[in-house]
């Protein structure tokens, strides 16, 4: 019986679960959990099913619309963030759709979060200030290196008319192919290879976003069109800087921008 009390006194949060107050800072999801963890532990699970709190637990994706709406507010446009396409994405795709069903809670932090094989999701001003400084206006074609999870590309693909992605790691590579699928951004072609190689096959690009930290392969600069633009964070051991090189009329010119901290560029294929 101690465990039902427990029920009541989370009954509340529940609640604003389903109507979208209870997710700041994953509290509530946090408090559910651990509902039922008490519940289990004291062998009365069955008053659980019984008060029918299970669909509680049904977070819809209406429930994360404000936390998405402060994290643009608050993290995008607060830091300078002002391209109003880049705004519009940064608020329509669901990031917590892209993250671990556990991590769900946490997709609208400050923060870059883990996806597995030792990869992240890029902390979301990041995302945002990266597809600003490519200056995307709607026409053109992007090579992506590191597809991850797929919500940069998710956010490309609202930008631009064609994205083209590669993933070394097959695992991430068919995570984000379902990701991507299911949220039907159709705009994307996806491929498991060795993004230092590129893309041949669709060159030239408009543009060519890295999004691992290292130094700029010269086959992408080949693949880019005269006047397009290769942005990447460039730097060794976690202390990188992004740099924006754009091609033209036989020269490279380059820019500096933001001190940041991206995992490892790495070549190769990584097969499960």
């Amino acid at each position: 019986m101690q465990s039902l009390s427990w029920i009541d006194t989370v009954s509340a949060e529940i609640a604003d679960i389903q109507s979208g107050e209870g997710v700041r800072g994953g509290f509530g999801l946090q408090c559910v959990a651990f509902v039922l963890c008490v519940a289990r532990a004291n062998s009365s699970i069955h008053e659980f099913s019984r008060l029918n709190l299970y669909p509680a637990l049904n977070v819809t994706t209406q429930t994360y619309d404000r936390p998405r709406q402060r994290m643009v507010s608050e993290q995008v446009i607060a830091r300078g963030i002002h391209d109003p396409r880049v705004i519009d994405a940064m608020l329509t795709v669901p990031r917590h759709k892209f993250v671990d069903p556990a991590l769900a809670a946490r997709a609208y932090q400050d923060c870059a979060l883990p996806i597995g094989s030792g990869q992240t999701i890029s902390q979301p001003y990041m995302v945002a200030r990266m597809s600003q400084l490519l200056a995307l206006k709607g026409d053109e074609r992007v090579l992506e290196i590191g597809t991850g999870c797929g919500y940069q590309t998710a956010i490309l693909s609202r930008l631009c008319r064609r994205v083209y992605s590669i993933e070394r790691i097959q695992s991430l590579h068919e995570r984000a192919r379902s990701n991507l699928r299911a949220a039907r951004h159709a705009n994307v072609m996806l491929k498991c290879g060795d993004g230092l190689l590129g893309w041949e096959e669709y060159a030239p690009y408009d543009a060519v976003i890295v999004t691992a930290g290292g130094f700029a392969s010269d086959v992408w600069l080949e693949q880019l069109k005269p006047g397009g633009v290769l942005l990447m964070p460039e730097g060794v051991d976690g202390a990188h800087r992004l740099v924006r090189r754009q091609k033209q009329a036989g020269r490279i010119t380059e820019t500096y921008f933001d001190l940041c901290t991206f995992v490892p560029l790495l070549g190769g294929v990584h097969h499960h």
